[in-house]
């Protein structure tokens, strides 16, 4: 048994590999505010059309493409 939070909260996060990836897509769909999941090509990896699903599901999910000139670092 694992009890956490009551609610999970939108932030920042980077996927690291594909289950990461996948558990940080899903956590974001349940939290309050908005989740960016960055670093998304592990997902790829392993999910064909993981967005267009979840969307078909009924998820509010999109993708979006961040030029690398605007990335931080």
């Amino acid at each position: 048994v694992v009890r956490g939070k009551q609610r999970l909260s939108g932030a920042p996060v980077t996927a690291h590999d594909i289950r990461a990836g996948v558990g940080l897509v899903l956590a974001g769909l349940v939290a309050e505010g908005v989740t960016e999941v960055s670093e998304v090509h592990h997902v790829d990896r392993g999910y064909e059309g993981f967005v267009d699903k979840l969307v078909a599901l009924g998820a509010e999910v999109r993708r979006e493409v961040v030029p690398p000139e605007s990335w931080e670092g």
